[in-house]
């Protein structure tokens, strides 16, 4: 999944669409925005573990404001996991069209850094009244804040009912370090009722790493300096509760590739008038 990284002047700026090459070597894509990631990340490995009806059980149709439900999906990459996750959360089969009922209980807005990726999501999405996906640098406030502002006006509403973190946090802490994680999960939790989040663990990180000194390229600026580390679930955890008045509802487990998918609930209801 491709983090969403902060652009100052002179800083790191999102790839342009005419760059898809510089991609073509994984350890190249050093925001996460790699180009075929459903290929060795297939979604069905999150899939197994989350129960199909988890969305009409969080939010049940007869409750007021239950539908549409409204997801945001931070670093969507070229959207296949994204499309996965409505079908599923639709119990929709393959190549299943959606009826116009099922279409109308689940709208998401899918983001991510990079262009090409974007454009490649929008290209194949087989739901395109129900998915948007937009390039967006979640870490620039104010545009964030005008994007979602806008979707979310479209419903009359000021918060999303759940976001999606997969394999996100990892490119935010590499790139923003202890500080930036900190303020990417707290704007993040202020957005959403619940978060379904897949943190990577520490040993992504040093194989992160790893792959950029195996090709000679510069290091990730905070990487030594991470003062946030070893379990990176149970820091998440603490920082999401702790900090950002969330609470753990529930893990449900770990991909074959050793990730947690833990959903978390925000403990009032104060977040109804949240800002992006």
């Amino acid at each position: 999944m491709a983090a969403h990284l902060k652009q100052p002047a002179g800083g790191v700026e999102a790839p342009a669409a005419a760059e898809e090459p510089r991609v073509l070597e994984p350890g190249a894509a050093r925001f996460g925005n790699f180009p075929q990631y459903s290929r060795f990340h297939p979604p069905e490995q999150r899939l197994r573990l989350l129960p199909p009806e988890l969305l009409r059980q969080l939010f049940p149709p007869e409750s007021p404001g239950a539908r549409p439900i409204l997801g945001l999906d931070v670093g969507c990459n070229s959207g296949e996991l994204s499309v996965a996750l409505y079908s599923h959360f639709l119990s929709l089969r393959d190549g299943e069209a959606c009826s116009d009922a099922a279409a109308g209980e689940l709208r998401l807005l899918c983001c991510d850094i990079d262009p090409v990726l974007v454009e490649r999501a929008e290209k194949t999405c087989p739901f395109p009244d129900a998915l948007s996906f937009v390039t967006l640098d979640f870490m620039d406030q104010r545009t964030r804040k005008a994007l979602l502002s806008a979707f979310l006006a479209q419903y009359g509403r000021s918060v999303f009912d759940i976001g999606f973190c997969m394999s996100v946090t990892m490119w935010i802490h590499l790139h923003h370090g202890d500080q930036g994680l900190w303020e990417f999960l707290a704007h993040f939790s202020s957005l959403c009722r619940y978060l379904l989040v897949e943190p990577q663990p520490w040993k992504c990180y040093r194989a992160a790493a790893r792959r950029l000194r195996k090709l000679g390229l510069h290091d990730f600026d905070h990487f030594h300096s991470l003062a946030i580390r070893g379990d990176m679930a149970d820091q998440i955890v603490q920082i999401l509760t702790q900090d950002h008045g969330m609470e753990l509802v529930c893990c449900f487990g770990n991909t074959s590739w050793d990730r947690s998918l833990l959903l978390f609930k925000a403990k009032t209801d104060h977040r109804d008038s949240a800002d992006p």
